[in-house]
């Protein structure tokens, strides 16, 4: 056998499982038991209940595996050239020598959740789905309404403390939906059945507290937003903060900046409502105080009226024109002239004679006197002179 050993250095001799083992001793000593490593998803497959991954930041690769155990509790599951964040820690296989990364959280990194956002908007938005003419009125005073989130959260009890503030006449139905993770099969069955309305719901909200970007990209869920966007009654989403926008927003009949903000947004403020309620009853009590008024104004008019033209009215004063009419025929009647002296001379016709031209001799006349009438014959005409 040739000695490969130099005379001035001492050499270690190791077999390949012994050199595997000290790998392996050097690993776990100097290396980190947990970190967190961000890179893009090359392949992504899953054998035996396990996920088998590989890792590259462009340049270098390693594989990855997610054991079934841990691969139940992974809220995602990426897929080719997915950006992802993990946390894990370094296998070393001894016996082959590899190197793996041991994977138990699995994020998506902020790169792929708004790659991801972008592609369904436009997808959505092409097929008209995004689009504020198909936005519904949310109703006024809604008597129930459905609120999905998760339940127990802090999000849940700031709209249950905020709903009995504004208004608490709503009944409210608490619906525990899963807000993270790859559950959107599960949340598009539960809208699904909400769809039959047994409920009698007037409007559902759609609620997550905070979080990253990264957390809601469950709501930037295709499946989900076809439901909402085709939904009978209105739906209000509460999800994230002010600047977090995901695609379950835009599909929504009204987006609110958070899930108590969608409360606020959906429930009309009962103090605000008994300001404007008082406010209404003064109005009525003025308008009707005024319309009585008015009306009774009107019936004095009209009472004034019908007593100036009653038919007793209209009769007493026919009578008294007639009396007058009457008193001055009497005035004028010739009668009170034949009673003084005078008389009224009328030719056989009974014209009245007024001139000594309207006669000649031998014409007969006849003259009315006070108590009775004189035929008399023209036996000589005088003249006056004038």
């Amino acid at each position: 056998m040739t000695n490969l050993q130099t005379p001035n250095q001492v050499l270690p001799t190791y077999s390949v499982n012994d050199l595997n083992e000290s790998i392996g001793l050097l690993l776990s000593r100097g290396f980190a038991p947990k970190f967190i490593l961000k890179a893009t998803v090359l392949k992504a497959q899953i054998k035996k209940g396990h996920l088998w991954l590989t890792f590259s930041d462009g340049k270098s690769s390693i594989d990855g595996v997610a054991w079934s155990s841990t691969l139940k509790s992974l809220k995602f599951l990426p897929k080719e050239d997915d950006g992802v964040v993990i946390l894990g820690k370094l296998n070393f296989w001894e016996a082959q020598a590899r190197i793996s990364v041991q994977v138990f959280d699995i994020r998506a990194s902020i790169s792929t959740v708004l790659k991801k956002f972008e592609i369904v908007k436009s997808k959505l938005f092409q097929e008209g789905l995004i689009d504020d003419s198909l936005r519904k009125k949310l109703p006024k005073y809604p008597s129930s309404i459905g609120i999905l989130t998760s339940v127990p959260s802090s999000a849940l009890a700031d709209m249950l403390r905020t709903a009995k503030e504004r208004w608490p006449l709503t009944k409210l139905h608490i619906i525990p939906i899963p807000v993270q993770g790859n559950n959107e099969n599960e949340v598009k069955f539960i809208l699904k059945k909400l769809k039959l309305n047994k409920l009698e719901l007037k409007a559902i909200v759609l609620a997550r507290g905070g979080g990253s970007r990264e957390d809601l990209m469950l709501f930037d869920s295709e499946t989900i937003a076809r439901e909402i966007a085709t939904y009978p009654i209105p739906v209000i989403t509460g999800i994230g903060h002010e600047d977090d926008l995901t695609v379950c927003d835009l599909v929504a009949d009204y987006r609110s900046s958070t899930p108590t903000a969608a409360i606020v947004d959906l429930l009309p403020s009962r103090d605000v409502e008994k300001i404007n309620f008082l406010q209404n009853k003064k109005m009525l009590k003025d308008y009707f105080k005024l319309f009585f008024q008015n009306k009774k104004s009107f019936l004095i008019t009209k009472k004034s009226f019908l007593q100036l033209y009653s038919p007793r009215q209209l009769i007493k004063s026919k009578r008294i024109k007639i009396k007058h009419i009457y008193q001055l025929l009497d005035v004028l009647s010739p009668k009170r002239l034949l009673n003084r002296g005078f008389a009224l001379i009328t030719d056989g016709e009974g014209n009245s004679i007024y001139s000594v031209k309207c006669v000649k001799k031998k014409d007969k006349f006849l003259v009315q006197l006070s108590d009775g009438k004189i035929s008399a014959e023209v036996d000589n005409i005088n003249y006056d002179k004038v």
